[in-house]
């Protein structure tokens, strides 16, 4: 039995090139599979290379599968996340959040050519001091910039799906599952990522479809390399990431089962991942105790990447302000945010520009805006408007309905004083709101709980360890000579301190005279009973 390519064909070469027996042709610039000459790789490969070459494995067999899909053996794969139900730790650093923006926002960033004419997406950091250039390259297996193939032209943009950020966190919080990321990889399969995305309850997609989707994907993450220039931090000094991949896919294992006729029916993919070098430098655990790396994680709830996967479709600007808010909340949940800036993370800069000058895209940015608002606030992601730069007047009109009650009399009773109003709700937008909306300001955004719990949790993380710097940095301002002054000021023998310490006299003598310091346990009991605060 032969094989058809789907609609979906992408229309690249490699099926073509790999076909033993020459059944695929192009006609009419469309590529098709002669099932006269197609034998299923039979006496050439064990497995049909046009779906194994192709990027989001469109051929499929002539005739349907019948039955029931059977398990086959796979790898072992790497543990399950979200062993809670809810949430799972991920990596959460500035690489990490800029890739996640490329993959939702390629078509409205600021992309720039180089020499060779490649587009580049540049990204200062630390107040101009660093740089993040991110470019989009076209093929997997390119080892170095000189083999990349890289987008040239805007319109290649448009195919990176916004749903393959999902996947992208995915890999994020699986990274935090290595030691040394940048040196190991992860084994995640199609069953895996189905439960993840919620592709599992989705009855009205064919397991052809959901395979192909999958696939699709897990790769446009990986088509993105990264070169970081990062300057001195803290006690971390600079540091130049050359530019790699985002992530390496390392190996795609195609599953098939085969019917009574002889065709192989895809029913599964593995998919072996590493993480890009980058890892080394925001991910690195004994890096981080030594001083010389970050280790930067936040917690992904699961619900964000279900969420995507129901709204990718008619509300793309909601999906790139929910998850710019994961990377954002994770600095403080209760930043004040400009409707501008919300806006630009929405829809780009150059439709603001252009909403600034034409009256027409401003209703329609407006309206668009409001919508995604209304979307967020239904999945739980509730702004908080401020009452003076973002007044009842211009708010939406679905938050002036919120108030309406469900009772039909009492209704009508908010109706009619509604009517008597001055300013009443369905009244049309005021002359201004433009103007007025691009000084607006949203407090905050009220997030759903099992978000808000783990957000606290980093919080109070932060803050023990402030009290614990604070703490130290106070302690170990503790001379021999404050020491000695203050048992003095007490009236205190240095046997009545040694006994109260629960330590020598000689420990209390040595300790005045400045032979040593005191350990920070013992730091505090001094602290506490000589009165030092």
């Amino acid at each position: 039995m032969s094989y058809t390519i789907a609609n979906s064909c992408p229309s690249c070469t490699p099926c073509q090139i790999k076909c033993p027996t020459g059944a695929i042709q192009i006609k009419n610039g469309e590529y098709l599979i002669d099932q006269g000459l197609c034998n299923n790789c039979e006496g050439y490969f064990s497995e049909p290379q046009c779906i194994v070459q192709c990027p989001i494995s469109s051929p499929l067999p002539v005739q349907a599968k019948k039955g029931r899909y059977k398990s086959v053996s796979r790898i072992e794969t790497s543990d399950e996340l979200f062993v809670n139900g809810n949430n799972t730790p991920f990596a959460s650093s500035m690489v990490i959040w800029e890739g996640c923006n490329v993959l939702t926002s390629a078509a409205v960033l600021p992309w720039e050519k180089d020499n060779d004419g490649a587009l580049f997406y540049q990204r200062e950091v630390k107040q101009g001091r660093g740089t993040m250039i991110f470019r989009l390259n076209d093929s997997l297996e390119s080892a170095s910039p000189e083999e990349c193939n890289y987008a040239s032209n805007i319109s290649d943009l448009k195919t990176i799906d916004i749903r393959s950020a999902s996947l992208h966190l995915i890999f994020a919080a699986y990274a935090t599952t290595l030691d040394k990321p940048w040196e190991q990889k992860f084994i995640i399969s199609d069953q895996q990522i189905e439960d993840y995305l919620g592709l599992d309850k989705r009855k009205d997609l064919s397991k052809a479809t959901k395979l192909s989707l999958i696939k699709t994907l897990v790769q446009q993450p990986s088509q993105l390399r990264v070169a970081v220039n990062w300057p001195k931090q803290g006690k971390v000094e600079g540091f130049t990431v050359s530019e790699s991949p985002l992530w390496h896919i390392l190996d795609i294992q195609h599953h098939f089962q085969q019917d009574d006729l002889g065709c192989q029916h895809l029913i599964g993919l593995t998919f072996t991942i590493k993480p890009g070098l980058w890892a080394k430098y925001f991910l690195n655990k004994q890096g981080y105790k030594r001083r010389i790396a970050f280790y930067q994680y936040g917690s992904l709830p699961k619900f964000l990447l279900t969420t995507v996967m129901s709204i990718w479709q008619q509300h793309q600007g909601a999906v790139r302000i929910m998850l710019w808010l994961l990377f954002k909340s994770k600095m403080g949940r209760k930043q004040c945010l400009t409707v501008s800036t919300l806006m630009r993370v929405a829809y780009g800069q150059g439709k603001i520009n252009q909403s600034n000058l034409q009256r027409e895209h401003r209703k329609r940015l407006i309206r668009s805006f409001e919508s995604d608002l209304e979307v967020l606030n239904h999945y739980g992601i509730k702004a908080v408007f401020d009452p003076v730069s973002y007044p009842e007047t211009i708010r939406p009109m679905w938050v002036k309905l919120a108030d309406l009650p469900d009772d039909a009399d009492e209704a009508l009773d908010f109706w009619i004083n509604d009517g008597s109003q001055e300013n009443r709700v369905t009244d049309a937008g005021r002359r201004g709101k433009w103007n007025q909306l691009m000084k607006a300001r949203i407090r905050n955004f009220e997030l759903p709980l099992e978000w808000e719990e783990q957000l606290a949790k980093f919080e109070r993380k932060k803050q023990q360890l402030t009290n614990r710097k604070s703490r130290s940095k106070k302690l170990s301002d503790l001379t021999a000579e404050q020491i000695l002054a203050a048992r003095q000021r007490q009236g205190m023998s240095q046997r009545a301190l040694a006994e109260k310490l629960g330590k020598s006299q000689s420990w209390i003598r040595d300790l005045e005279r400045g032979r040593f310091s005191a350990k920070p346990d013992d730091r505090a009991i001094l602290q506490n009973v000589l009165g030092l605060r």
